[in-house]
């Protein structure tokens, strides 16, 4: 089954005088069906030109400025790495333990 890589916002930090948005906290979840592998990161972002009102905002709009924010050659780099995440799970290169 392919994996899925789901982006959602826990959390956003702002100024409340005019609801300018600062920070962003972001989980990224990775599943194939079978078995999940997940990452959690902040990123910190600019002031834009117009601010959109805090009242309006979407997960999907905050979404795309995370990703924007990263860049595409970062989302690979952590997609990526879920990925090997959840590929180890479903076929171990290592183990521990005692044979008897």
């Amino acid at each position: 089954m392919a994996t899925t890589f789901t982006y959602k916002i826990a959390n956003l930090d702002r100024e409340t005088a005019d609801g300018y948005v600062n920070q962003a906290h972001y989980t990224i979840n990775a599943g194939d069906g079978t078995y999940t592998a997940g990452a959690y990161g902040s990123l910190g972002l600019e002031r834009p030109d117009t601010l959109v009102p805090f009242a309006d905002l979407t997960e999907d709009t905050v979404v795309g400025w995370v990703k924007d924010k990263l860049g595409a050659d970062k989302v690979t780099e952590i997609e990526t790495a879920l990925q090997a995440q959840l590929d180890e799970q479903t076929a171990p290169t290592k183990a521990s333990g005692v044979p008897w």
